[in-house]
C-alpha cells in the first residue's frame, strides 16, 4: 500500500439485477492487494449468508440479497490472522468479529461506507456512498440502464490518506491508511451532529467535513449532507468503474470509463495544494482540473499527465500524444 502507488482504489462492481425474489450484488477489487470486503445488514433486514470474505487483486464474488434488502458494505485492509489464536483483525475497517465474516457486526471508524436501500419509497433503490464514518478507501457505485430515480454514478475516488489533514490522519508503519471523521477524531456534538446540534439548522458543514466535500462532491460528508449525496435508481444494473487514486507523484488522472468528447486535461492543481485531485462534472468539451467521472459513449483511450503547460491528457481511440499511463475503455 505505498503511497505512490498506481492502483490505489476498492472499485466495487455492483452487478444489481432487479427481481422479485432477489437480487445480485457482483463485487470487484481493483486494487494490487487484497481486500476484505464485509456487510452488514439493517436492523429489521434479515443477515445475508455471507458477511465478510476476501478478494485478490482483479478477483470478484457475486452476493444474492433479497429484492428488499437494506444494509452497507465496505473494504478492509492490511488484514491478519493471529497464528497463535487464530483471531482475525484488520487495520482498517475491522468489524470485531475476530473472524473473515463479520456475522452482524459494522465496521469500525474510519471506514468508506456504500449504503444500500433496495425497493424503497416508489420502488426505487436509495444509495450512496458515505464518509461520515471516514475514509480508508476509495469506492464507486454506477448505475446503467435504469427506467427511475436519477441514476447518478456516485462514489470517492481519490486518495484522502495521503491528503489527510494530520490530526485525522490515521497511521500504520509511517504510513496514512485512513482518514478519520472530525466527530470521530474529537467527539464533539458540533461534528457529530448531536445533543444542541442534533438538527439540520443546528449542524452545518465544517472544515473538515468540507476537507471530504471538496474532494468527492456525491459522497455524504456529514449527517445532514443528503440533498447532494443520496441518490436513487430503479430497474439498474449497478456496474463497475475502473478506477486508479495517485497520491504523491505521478499522474492526476484517475479514471476512465467511455465519452463522446474530443478531448480532456488535467494539472496537479487544488485547493488544498499538494496532489490531491477533485472530482468535477464532465463536459463535451475541454475539461478542467480534476477527476472526472465520464458517461457511456464511445469507446476511448485515456492517458495522465501533469504537463505545466496544460496539454490534453487524453484523445480518442490513441490520439496524437504517447500516454504516460493509459488504458482503453473496453
Amino acid at each position: 500500500m505505498a503511497s505512490n502507488t498506481i492502483q490505489l482504489s476498492f472499485s466495487l462492481l455492483f452487478l444489481f439485477f432487479s427481481g422479485v425474489y432477489t437480487a445480485t450484488f457482483t463485487l470487484k477489487n481493483e486494487c494490487t492487494y487484497t481486500v476484505w470486503p464485509g456487510i452488514l445488514s439493517n436492523a429489521g433486514t434479515d443477515p445475508l449468508s455471507v458477511t465478510g470474505f476476501s478478494l485478490q487483486p482483479g478477483e470478484s464474488n457475486p452476493i444474492s440479497v433479497p429484492a428488499s434488502w437494506s444494509g452497507r458494505l465496505w473494504g478492509r485492509t492490511l488484514c491478519s490472522q493471529d497464528d497463535s489464536t487464530g483471531k482475525f483483525t484488520c487495520v482498517t475497517g475491522d468489524c470485531g468479529s475476530s473472524t473473515v465474516e463479520c456475522a452482524g457486526s459494522g465496521a469500525a471508524p474510519p471506514a468508506t461506507l456504500a449504503e444500500f436501500t433496495l425497493n424503497g419509497a416508489g420502488g426505487l433503490d436509495f444509495y450512496d456512498v458515505s464518509l461520515v464514518d471516514g475514509y480508508n478507501l476509495p469506492m464507486t457505485v454506477v448505475a446503467e440502464g435504469g427506467t427511475g430515480g436519477n441514476c447518478t454514478t456516485t462514489g470517492c475516488v481519490v486518495d484522502l490518506n495521503a491528503a489527510c489533514p494530520s490530526e485525522l490522519k490515521v497511521i500504520n508503519s509511517d504510513e496514512g491508511v485512513a482518514c478519520k471523521s472530525a466527530c470521530e477524531a474529537f467527539r464533539d456534538p458540533q461534528y457529530c451532529c448531536n445533543g444542541a446540534y442534533s438538527t439540520p439548522d443546528t449542524c452545518k458543514p465544517s472544515s473538515y467535513s468540507q476537507f471530504f466535500k471538496s474532494a468527492c462532491p456525491r459522497a455524504y460528508s456529514y449527517a445532514y449532507d443528503d440533498g447532494t449525496s443520496t441518490f436513487t435508481c430503479a430497474s439498474a444494473n449497478y456496474l463497475e468503474v475502473v478506477q486508479w487514486a495517485i497520491s504523491n507523484g505521478g499522474p492526476r488522472l484517475v479514471r476512465y470509463s467511455r465519452y463522446d468528447t474530443e478531448f480532456c486535461w488535467l494539472s496537479d492543481h487544488h485547493p488544498f495544494g499538494g496532489s490531491l485531485a477533485v472530482a468535477g462534472t464532465i463536459l463535451k468539451k475541454a475539461m478542467t482540473d480534476g477527476t472526472h467521472l465520464l458517461g457511456n459513449r464511445g469507446v476511448w483511450d485515456l492517458f495522465g499527465w501533469t504537463w505545466p503547460h496544460r496539454d490534453p491528457g487524453w484523445k480518442p481511440n490513441g490520439g496524437a500524444h504517447e500516454p504516460s499511463i493509459g488504458h482503453k475503455a473496453q
